[in-house]
């Protein structure tokens, strides 16, 4: 019987949840230690375990380290691996014999060359013919790949592929969350906003071996589609500030223009005169706008990827500034209702052309209640985050 593959400070740690995976995890743990020979580096095999066959027993008897772990998700079987793992360097992925492990050898390269973050993609390497569903390999991989792309700014072209390394610094950063599938879609979305120094290292990737079911085999034909819609759902969570910032700073603006334009009187555009409706649709994207626009901040701030730019968001949305701002834009916006309602009630209880000065004034009350209400979430997130970061302290 082969001997753990360990060592006191390993090198590499190969760490690969498996759930009944019996018919490949023996080939698959002597791949590994093929792998790590011909990278010419000392390694550990760790097997992240929640089968109920004999998985555990063969991997053993093939030399890899098993750590029991209840069937709460890929996500969740890596992080529960966390404790277990004494690599300086980390190499994921299946242990279905679908990815060669004993071609570790480029991964490690391009983490000794100082790489943080190194994907395999399959896009760019070799697809045994059946090993990928048209499905997948036209449409929904390509398709979620672009859009995570397209938000965060990255370059990757697979980020479905499960083969990927890193350092131990770069997972302590990422600091997986994830429980199920979307674990893959976290992690390149995190390296990204990270900075981290990324690579892409083409690979093979071979179809399932005779008599195996792929996972999403086994829990039927919604299986892939329910996974592309989880991985949305955290591409969408991490960055909703995509689809507040430029919006908002549209509405915004828009807004605060119409209302500007027509405070004075009526505004003619040609055959078009923008009055009070459109003052009060001017109004309307003021507020959305506004409302877009801090929600976008507080969004950045929850995970606070970008240290630097919370930090000048805390220089300019002090607690100070945002409650005197607030109140001032209230105060004037309610002196504007009081003369509106002064001129209201002599008149006869009539409306004039003075209601667009209880509009305006109505806008601002409405912006200087924001402002007050942001600036104490905004505090509160800023603390819960500084006392995160005190060893000791409790936010």
């Amino acid at each position: 019987m082969p001997k753990p593959s360990s060592a006191a400070q390993p090198v590499v740690s190969i760490v690969v949840p498996a759930l009944n995976e019996e018919l490949t995890i023996g080939e698959f743990v002597d791949w590994c230690r093929k792998g790590i020979q011909d990278a010419g580096v000392t390694g550990e095999i760790l097997i992240i375990d929640s089968s109920t066959d004999q998985t555990a027993q063969i991997a053993a008897k093939h030399g890899a380290r098993v750590i029991p772990a209840p069937k709460r998700g890929l996500g969740q079987a890596y992080i529960d691996a966390l404790p277990h793992i004494h690599g300086k360097f980390i190499i994921m992925g299946d242990c279905d014999l679908t990815y060669d492990f004993r071609e570790i050898k480029a991964f490690v390269d391009k983490l000794n060359a100082g790489y943080e973050f190194v994907m395999g993609t399959r896009m760019r390497g070799k697809i045994e013919p059946g090993a990928m569903p048209p499905l997948h390999r036209y449409f929904g991989t390509p398709l979620t790949t672009w859009i995570l792309n397209i938000m965060y700014g990255s370059h990757f072209t697979d980020i479905h592929c499960g083969m990927r390394g890193m350092t131990r610094a770069a997972l302590d950063k990422i600091d997986l969350e994830s429980r199920s599938w979307e674990y893959a879609s976290e992690m390149v979305l995190k390296a990204a906003k990270l900075k981290l120094r990324c690579t892409e290292i083409p690979i093979k990737f071979y179809k399932d071996r005779e008599g195996r079911l792929s996972h999403h085999k086994r829990m039927g034909w919604f299986s892939p589609w329910m996974a592309g819609w989880i991985n949305l759902k955290v591409m969408f969570m991490y960055l909703p500030d995509f689809f507040l910032k430029y919006p908002g700073l549209a509405m915004l603006a828009l807004g605060l223009g119409l209302v500007g334009a027509i405070t004075l009187g009526p505004v003619t555009l040609g055959e078009v005169t923008l009055s009070l409706h459109s003052m009060i649709l001017g109004m309307t994207l003021a507020v959305v706008g506004y409302s877009s626009l801090q929600l976008s901040i507080l969004s950045k701030v929850v995970y606070d990827m970008d240290p630097d730019r919370t930090l000048k968001y805390k220089k300019l949305f002090t607690y100070n500034k945002g409650t005197l701002s607030g109140f001032a834009l209230a105060l004037i916006g309610l002196v504007l209702l009081l003369v509106f309602l002064d001129h209201y009630i002599r008149l006869g209880y009539k409306l004039t052309e003075i209601s667009r000065l209880a509009l305006l004034g109505l806008l601002l009350f409405i912006l200087g209640f924001q402002t007050f209400t942001f600036t104490l979430v905004f505090q509160m997130l800023v603390h819960k985050n500084e006392c995160a970061h005190v060893p000791g302290v409790k936010s």
